[in-house]
């Protein structure tokens, strides 16, 4: 009886891990889906935004240009590489990109606070859920509006960025790629779904007229193995695209969109619940003393926060995406298993990892005339971040994101409709 009994708990167990990874990876392919959706939303009005020139000199337009991107986009690496493009293209100056890349920044941490929704029916969870996603959003806007007023009136950024690019010579023949581990996981399924075409989008974002006849962002025109051209691309929302139905973009957008936050909210609900139903409270409590202790060594538990910024930076670098990683984060907070103090260094390091995708898409093209000035403001986007984590991390009085997250959680807890004004305004 007992082996049986203990035959059953393995099996449940197992069962429920499964379950869990599951879960886990349609969440992430969902994060893929909304950022897709929000890109066949955005069309060629990225590429209009970029089209007044005299507007980005304004460094206030020229930092809500870059949010509103992102926004639109949901990805700060893909908004980030676009404005490496145009410096690179010429068709903008470093200076008045930098306000641009600021604003990148900030965009991309709107998915963190849509995660944070599906843990509205607890107020505790929830609070703790909102907290971990806005502390993002605090340090930000703190950087950027002390590093923008710097930046206008000094102009440190653009100075010590260009006097690296100046001292640097060397052409890019290193060969070296971007390693995104998730893509390869995640693509043979969301593939199946939908594929944009990455040439269309970044030419509408340049907007350098290639494809200013183009009516979709779906991919057409794919081949087979024998490189013959399929009437049909093989994916679901072909069929609705140019080759099929021929339904307009902003249908097929809010179609996905409709899709993808179902699939967020549900896959969430149920990593939750998977999570609950793995972790009793006693295994909860050890994980949390484990995770959310400092190293137990004294004299160096102050370096335990800038082991987890290593490990936020590394993990974004593997992954390729901060809102992915950010996002998993919300859901473990809201549950208690990461406390705030901890996803905050987390949340830095995963700053510093997205910029390693504008470093490489300003070392692509090392023939343009323009090099120096596309590398210099990939480095600006760097050296942002680090900036902000020196001012708002290494001194404990210093690290008002913190407080400030938490005061919000508390007031989306007992108020949660100020979460829909928090979302649409910030």
């Amino acid at each position: 009886m007992k082996d049986y009994s203990r035959t059953k708990k393995i099996l449940l167990t197992a069962s429920r891990l499964i379950l869990m990874i599951a879960f886990l990876y349609f969440f992430i392919c969902s994060l893929s889906f909304l950022s897709d959706s929000f890109r066949i939303l955005g069309g060629k009005n990225v590429g209009n935004l970029f089209e007044n020139s005299e507007l980005l000199k304004n460094p206030v337009v020229g930092l809500m240009l870059g949010v509103l991107v992102t926004v639109l986009l949901q990805s700060s690496s893909t908004s980030t590489s676009i404005i490496v493009g145009l410096v690179s293209a010429g068709t903008a100056k470093v200076q008045y990109a930098i306000p641009m890349i600021m604003g990148a920044n900030i965009g991309t941490s709107v998915t963190n606070t849509i995660v944070s929704f599906t843990q509205v029916g607890n107020r505790e969870e929830f609070k703790r859920a909102f907290a971990c996603a806005t502390v993002h959003d605090m340090f930000n806007w703190l950087t950027v509006i002390l590093l923008l007023l710097l930046e206008v009136i000094f102009s440190p950024l653009e100075k010590i960025t260009g006097a690296i690019v100046e001292n640097n010579n060397r052409s890019n023949d290193t060969g070296v790629s971007n390693p995104d581990f998730l893509k390869a996981l995640t693509s043979p399924f969301t593939k199946k779904i939908i594929k944009l075409d990455k040439k269309i989008l970044k030419s509408w974002g340049l907007g350098d007229g290639k494809y200013v006849n183009a009516t979709s962002l779906l991919k057409t025109h794919c081949k087979d193995d024998d490189k013959n051209v399929l009437e049909v691309c093989p994916y679901l929302f072909a069929h609705l695209g140019p080759e099929g139905q021929n339904i307009a973009d902003v249908y097929i957008g809010l179609i996905l969109l409709v899709i993808s936050l179902c699939m967020l909210t549900g896959c969430l609900i149920g990593m939750v619940k998977c999570l609950n139903a793995l972790l009793g409270e006693e295994v909860k409590g050890f994980i949390e003393k484990v995770i959310n202790r400092d190293i137990p060594i004294k004299g160096l538990g102050w370096l335990t926060g800038y082991i987890f910024i290593v490990l936020g930076a590394v993990i974004t670098i593997l992954v390729q995406s901060s809102s992915v990683f950010t996002s998993t984060l919300t859901p473990l907070a809201g549950a208690g298993l990461i406390s705030l103090e901890r996803a905050y260094p987390m949340t830095l390091g995963s700053n510093i990892g997205t910029t390693t995708t504008s470093l490489l898409a300003s070392l692509a093209d090392a023939d343009s005339s323009h090099f120096k000035e596309a590398l210099q403001i990939a480095l600006v986007h760097l050296f942002f971040n680090i900036f902000g984590i020196l001012i708002f991390f290494p001194i404990p009085a210093m690290r008002w994101p913190i407080p400030m997250a938490n005061t919000l959680g508390r007031v989306t807890a007992q108020f949660r409709w100020f979460s829909l004004v928090y979302l649409v305004c910030m």
